[in-house]
């Protein structure tokens, strides 16, 4: 069974979110029969890759709301962060472009580190005090080298800005035709969704339905046939 998780770095409630999720697929008795595989989502994307605003006053002049009720629904997230066993820092954090962020993901993913890096790229958005946005290409290079993959093929992708960006536009138009007005967005096999951080319940009950009513291969008997098994092939007789 395939999973599909729609997130931006940038989404404390898919930090948390992924969290929650994977304490669901933990327990889960198929846990090892499911594929994970995260997909792009940008919640600001005409963001300049060099715009780059504290978190309390991009809140702020989005929701408009004041400083003081950012704070307070930061320091909310923040207890939710830590109830799931997350570091997440209410104060003193950036907001910006992720678009290479995602480019990365799916070159990741293509090295078999996806999930090693989102998770990294995580704790260093929410969890950690140097930005993820205001040091370059470089920090990226230094956390994907983290994730296991080559800094000298991580360069080359983050240097050319087609690499990947049509994967991860794809994400975005395909998240469009499946609902999804924001992230998390989990889909499972195509035929189900999760909208949302949902509590770990949620996505025990999802993964066990979808589970459930997998449809098994249905086969058209067409009599006997040659073919090969791993007993060999069949010769012919005549």
């Amino acid at each position: 069974m395939r999973v599909e998780i729609w997130s931006d770095i940038a989404c404390p409630w898919c930090y948390v979110g992924k969290a929650r999720f994977e304490k669901a697929l933990q327990a889960f008795p198929h846990r090892d029969e499911v594929e994970v595989v995260h997909r792009s989502f940008e919640l600001d994307p005409h963001r300049a890759k060099d715009d780059v605003q504290p978190v309390l006053t991009m809140l702020a002049k989005k929701y408009g709301m004041s400083e003081a009720q950012a704070q307070a629904g930061e320091n909310n997230l923040g207890a939710q962060a830590a109830a799931e066993g997350l570091a997440y820092r209410t104060t003193g954090r950036d907001h910006g472009n992720t678009f290479d962020m995602h480019r990365l993901l799916h070159f990741a993913k293509e090295q078999g580190k996806q999930d090693e890096l989102i998770q990294i790229l995580y704790r260093a958005n929410f969890a950690e005090e140097r930005s993820l946005f205001t040091e370059g290409d470089e920090r990226l290079v230094e956390l994907a080298v983290e994730a296991g993959l080559a800094a000298e093929d991580v360069r080359e992708v983050l240097a050319d800005p087609t690499a990947y960006a049509d994967a991860v536009r794809a994400d975005e138009r395909e998240a469009a035709e499946l609902g999804a007005n924001g992230v998390p967005f989990f889909v499972l096999d195509r035929k189900y969704g999760v909208s949302g951080a949902q509590p770990a319940e949620v996505f025990t009950q999802a993964l066990t339905q979808a589970w459930g009513e997998r449809s098994p291969l249905k086969l058209i008997d067409q009599g006997d046939a040659d073919a090969c098994g791993p007993d060999g092939c069949a010769v012919p007789q005549h």
